[in-house]
């Protein structure tokens, strides 16, 4: 990963807000409405760990009263320090960390058509890192019934990626694919209310590991007894499920509304989570929108995850052409402590200012928590995070 100028970043968010204010002024010829965002955030992690800046502005245009285009370009920089996965040097010491520098650059695009009782949507993605790229393609279809009260939805996406790590002696690169399937339904249950549910089904195939964690052992066939560290190794496969419930409801007397949602994972790599999520919006006077957030997770460990290998005497082997990336075959083994029995925190609150009809500004504060419940983890791996975020919006 390589430090990129300030200028060089500055320039490219300029060149995507310009051409999306030109393909804004192209695109009016239809009667429908265009919306034209730009938001910058930056998330800040404690102890100045890790630091990521993102700018991003996306279009928004009706190109007929039936047809919608959706258009995102965004770009990150990333730099700061992460936990290798090495166990601490001396008992209840600091985690080791490394450097990390690098930018993504992303865009997104999605058309949309609503024929007579269905909508459907395309859509296709791509980022790009120094490392990594990954494009993706999406298929969604929302069907009404019932008066249009109630709705159907159907969705496929599907990713294809390359990792490609030549600095830390990759001779080829490595592909991970993903397909996605998800079928829901929406209810309205009365003009302030309406609920929600769905349940979705992937499958990942490929190089699942991160290029970058390792694990440290004494414990190696190739000189037992002395201190290695060597790359985590996850299996090639993984099956994943989740079940996600959401319920809107609209307190007229109040001015506010809330959103809440829950949302079931597990994966065969064996972890399983919970995430409940609340959204208050309350409209005060005309022009403002107040949403305070609160975001609780929860999830076991891998089955994999150990943060020792000595400890859980598991023997790596020596393997001269995989030893850089893990074998890809059992034992499998990962000390990213991502993959603990953790838990996570994120509080938000956003403010919302309608300056004209016609645009309108947001700023947004997060502050990000986790922590580990295994008692094994070094609480040091775990991070705090201020997340800030800034946002102006013109419609036409």
């Amino acid at each position: 990963m390589h430090p990129h100028p300030t200028t060089r970043l500055t320039n490219s968010v300029r060149d995507i807000f310009l051409g999306l204010l030109l393909s804004l002024g192209l695109l009016k010829s239809s009667r429908g409405e265009d919306t034209l965002t730009f938001k910058a955030q930056s998330w800040q992690e404690d102890n100045q760990r890790i630091r990521v800046d993102s700018q991003y502005a996306q279009l928004e245009s009706d190109l007929t009263t039936s047809t919608h285009l959706k258009l995102m370009g965004l770009i990150d920089s990333i730099a700061g320090a992460t936990p290798t996965g090495e166990a601490p040097l001396t008992p209840g010491g600091p985690v080791p960390i490394a450097p990390m520098h690098d930018r993504r650059k992303a865009w997104d695009s999605e058309l949309s058509h609503q024929f007579d009782r269905i909508s459907v949507t395309a859509g296709f993605a791509n980022s790009r890192e120094s490392d990594y790229v990954s494009n993706g393609w999406s298929l969604n279809t929302v069907t009404d019934f019932n008066e249009k009260n109630t709705n159907l939805m159907l969705g496929y996406g599907r990713t294809d990626d390359m990792i490609n790590e030549e600095k830390i002696g990759w001779t080829i690169k490595r592909p991970k694919t993903g397909n996605d399937f998800m079928i829901g339904l929406g209810q309205l249950l009365d003009p302030n209310t309406s609920v929600s549910a769905n349940v979705s089904y992937g499958q990942s195939h490929g190089f699942l590991s991160d290029p970058y964690k390792i694990v440290s052992t004494t414990m190696l066939n190739l000189d037992p007894g002395f201190y290695y560290t060597v790359p985590e190794n996850r299996p090639t496969e993984k099956n994943k499920v989740s079940v996600f419930l959401a319920a809107n409801h609209n307190f007229e007397k109040l001015n506010g509304a809330l959103d809440a949602s829950y949302r079931y994972y597990h994966d065969t790599f064996g972890i399983s989570s919970h995430t409940l999520s609340l959204l208050w919006i309350q409209k005060v006077g005309d022009k403002f929108i107040v949403q305070p957030s609160v975001r609780l997770y929860e999830q076991s460990a891998a089955d994999f995850y150990y943060p020792s290998l000595d400890a859980a005497k598991i023997v790596t082997s020596y393997d001269p052409v995989l030893f850089q990336t893990g074998t890809g075959k059992a034992p499998f083994y990962s000390s990213d402590y991502r993959l603990s029995h953790m838990e996570t925190i994120d509080l938000g609150l956003k403010l919302i200012w309608k300056i004209k009809p016609w645009v309108s500004v947001d700023v947004a504060y997060d502050r990000y928590t986790s922590r580990g419940l295994d008692s094994l983890t070094p609480s040091g791996a775990f991070c705090k995070a201020n997340t800030f975020t800034f946002g102006v919006k013109f419609t036409h």
